[in-house]
């Protein structure tokens, strides 16, 4: 079944492809889903790019006045003519999708099963500006690792759900929804698919919900495992600046609100008026997107500029990404989510978080906004079971290095299975 809107359709009973129809469908809450864009949407995308109104050129050699010329440009070429939408559209569709209504937002979400018996489940979130696209280079790895240099006792039962707001999941029509009502949805997701025991995983955003459930701990929930340390954020002025790592890690955290916060605190205060160019320009949406770390600007414009491409955030996949934001229409709705966040945390002022009491797992990446140290994982988690530094990858971490993040996910939930 086409959506002619461009926004997400999903199937009924009678339009379901068959590699849908699975004993699912016996509950009734969950409902087969599938993705195809009318090709009137991608025609008025590439008309938009073509009739794009450019700025000059910023007045420095650096990104320090924002997202370059020559960076931007390259793009928009190449999403003009050469991205293949359908390419990334079939590659999701190959995959078991669902949606089911939590709370009164309709949920999406890919959901993996094993071929391996006794496999771990396992839910894992991202975050903005990305979405479940920068997890699909681990789907095949972590479900079914013999295929991939690994043994059938690593395997995992995987759901990836798309955040409210983001990507094929609804919006919600009421505030309210911060991270700690997300990571309550989850859970009830885990249990409405039969899970009841499983573990957590997140980035970015999705650090953030894996953060939240570690502290709800619903039933069934084993552990957690972050590569974001979003319980920092709070307090970096408590945290020990004695070792080089961690003044190291201070210094990123300054570099980052004194001049890579702008994205942040527009999301967090005016979602709605970034919103109005999101939705109505594919270059604006792309521009904003692309204005997220340094590390991974840097990585993106080599891929564009010098078909360098880090791992697998190639510029085929890096627009997929767009694309999905672009073809939902979830450039304001996934900005309001800081602004929830940002609104439960002004709300929760003065009350500390309940405790994490499930044990924890992290990995450190080299080109994250900031390298946590273990010292500072230790004070935010002091459950914590697993910590490891790796040499590679950056904010996009299961993206970017594939391999490597899958190799950490395995030893982090070694102790839980």
């Amino acid at each position: 079944m086409s959506s002619s809107s461009g926004l997400p359709t999903p199937l009924d009973s009678a339009g379901m492809a068959p590699a849908a129809a699975s004993t699912r469908m016996s509950t009734p809450a969950i409902r087969p889903f599938r993705f195809e864009v009318a090709k009137e949407q991608l025609a008025e995308l590439r008309r938009r790019l073509a009739a794009t109104r450019w700025p000059s050129a910023e007045l420095v050699g650096d990104r320090s006045q924002g997202v370059q010329l020559a960076t931007i440009h390259a793009l928009a070429r190449y999403w003009e003519t050469e991205h293949d939408w359908r390419a990334c559209e079939a590659r999701l569709n190959a995959l078991e999708q669902f949606t089911t209504q939590i709370d009164g937002v309709d949920i999406h979400f890919i959901h993996v099963r094993s071929p391996h018996q006794d496999a771990l489940p396992l839910i894992m979130t991202h975050g903005w500006p990305g979405s479940v696209i920068e997890l699909l280079e681990v789907v095949g790895p972590l479900t079914d690792p013999t295929v991939h240099g690994a043994h059938a006792e690593d395997a995992f039962d995987l759901v990836l759900p798309s955040l409210p707001g983001y990507g094929f999941s609804g919006e919600p029509t009421e505030i309210g929804w911060d991270v700690g009502r997300v990571a309550q949805a989850w859970a009830t997701l885990m249990g409405r698919l039969g899970y009841s025991r499983y573990v957590a995983q997140g980035g970015d955003v999705g650090a953030a919900v894996t953060d939240a459930m570690g502290r709800q701990a619903p039933d069934g929930l084993l552990g957690i495992h972050l590569n974001l340390l979003v319980g920092a954020l709070a307090i970096a002025d408590q945290l020990p600046a004695q070792t080089e790592q961690e003044r190291a890690a201070l210094d990123a955290l300054a570099t980052f609100r004194a001049t890579g916060f702008g994205y942040f605190l527009e999301h967090a205060t005016r979602p709605q008026t970034i919103g109005y160019a999101l939705l109505d320009s594919p270059i604006a949406l792309a521009a904003w997107m692309l204005d997220h770390d340094t590390d991974s600007y840097d990585k993106i414009s080599r891929a564009f500029l010098e078909d360098q491409p880090t791992g697998q955030l190639t510029p085929g996949h890096i627009l997929d990404n767009i694309t999905l934001y672009w073809l939902t229409g979830t450039g304001a709705s996934a900005a309001r989510s800081y602004w929830e966040n940002a609104r439960a945390q002004a709300l929760a002022a003065g009350h500390a978080p309940p405790p994490v009491s499930l044990p924890v797992g992290f990995t450190t990446f080299p080109g994250e906004i900031f390298r946590a140290p273990r010292s500072w994982v230790e004070i935010v988690y002091p459950t914590l079971t697993y910590f490891n530094e790796v040499d590679k990858g950056g904010h996009f971490a299961a993206w970017e290095e594939p391999e490597l993040f899958t190799t950490e996910i395995r030893a982090a939930f070694q102790s839980l299975r």
